[in-house]
């Protein structure tokens, strides 16, 4: 395994900081995230990934880099099913858009966190038992197939664990009141509907971490490439859905190279897992082969998306607060979610 010096870690830290906050000060005003402008951020957030992929390279070898490359672009494709989530929680609670960056910024704050001790609990579980392997790749392949099946569990923000305790533990209010979380009513503090908003998006991207920590696994037992790669693809996350925002349901046929993905890094890890615990004569899948067959899968999804002659699908809905201005002390919610 490579060793990597704490330096690398601490530049790491400082990338991901400095780069957080470049991000919080570019958005401190509230404003809707336009196409133009979530192009220009998703390609500075990709250029970041790829020039950290070549100090990686240089610093630690070329084996290294490519499972970067790997395992970032890896992440990049399943938090496509991200986004969809996202969709519905901004929906369902009726998220002005100017305030959805807002929340996405300190969902990512959250998954870098939660990540990281998941990652952390991989990494070490697989050291010592290889075992586990075979059952994550019978996860990602069980993933897989409910991908093609489209047995998704569907998602009911409003009956969401991590939202129904929250409202146990603070008031929620019916109304927004701007980009504040926590308001004074009746002289007692409440939460507003954009923290139970935040509090979703964390609870799920827990529940894609089942899918995506194995994954990642699949490509490096290396802490250091595993985390840096998934923290990567998780500071690019909110640019890239204000770019593809509305236009989701375009891409129809990337659930199919997403299952493809999941059953072949499934596969990965079976024979990873074989390898490590039955025989070493037992052949591996190398990373570079992964990254043409990830690269591959999603270039034939997208391409096949762009040709399909089908109307372009309306962005997603705003509510009628969007249409108020950002200095209205308070912004009243359509319909509020049940139970506040």
């Amino acid at each position: 395994m490579t060793t990597v010096p704490l330096w690398a870690w601490l530049a790491l830290g400082a990338v991901i900081a400095v780069m957080l906050l470049i991000d919080l000060f570019a958005h401190r005003r509230t404003h809707v995230i336009g196409f133009r402008e979530a192009a220009t951020w998703s390609a500075v957030w990709v250029g970041v990934s790829l020039i950290f992929a070549l100090v990686v390279g240089f610093t630690l070898g070329a084996g290294p880099a490519v499972d970067f490359t790997t395992a970032w672009l890896l992440e990049k494709s399943l938090s496509v099913d991200n986004l969809f989530v996202f969709a519905l929680i901004f929906g369902y609670f009726q998220v002005p858009r100017q305030y959805q960056h807002r929340v996405l910024f300190f969902g990512v704050l959250g998954a870098l966190v939660f990540r990281g001790v998941f990652l952390a609990a991989g990494v070490a579980v697989v050291s010592r038992f290889a075992a586990v392997l075979f059952v994550f790749g019978a996860i990602l392949v069980w993933s897989a197939i409910k991908l093609l099946r489209d047995e998704d569990d569907t998602v009911d923000p409003g009956k969401s664990l991590a939202v129904r305790l929250l409202r146990k533990v603070v008031p929620v209010s019916e109304e927004y009141h701007g980009a504040r979380f926590v308001v004074r009513e009746a002289g007692r503090r409440v939460a507003t509907p954009l923290l139970a908003v935040v509090v979703a998006i964390e609870a799920a991207d827990l529940v894609f971490a089942v899918d995506s920590v194995p994954a990642v696994l699949a490509v490096s037992d290396n802490a250091f490439i595993v985390y840096s790669s998934n923290a990567f693809a998780i500071l690019g996350l909110r640019a890239l859905y204000f770019l593809l925002s509305g236009l989701l349901e375009r891409f129809e046929h990337l659930g199919k190279a997403l299952a493809f993905i999941l059953a072949f890094i499934g596969v990965k890890l079976f024979l990873q897992a074989a390898h490590k615990t039955i025989s070493e004569s037992v052949p591996e899948i190398p990373s570079l082969l992964s990254l043409g067959v990830i690269v591959s899968a999603l270039t034939i999804a997208v391409v096949a998306g762009l040709r399909q002659p089908t109307e372009l699908p309306q962005p997603i809905k705003e509510s009628a607060a969007d249409s108020m201005s950002d200095s209205d002390s308070s912004t009243k919610v359509a319909a509020s979610p049940s139970g506040t």
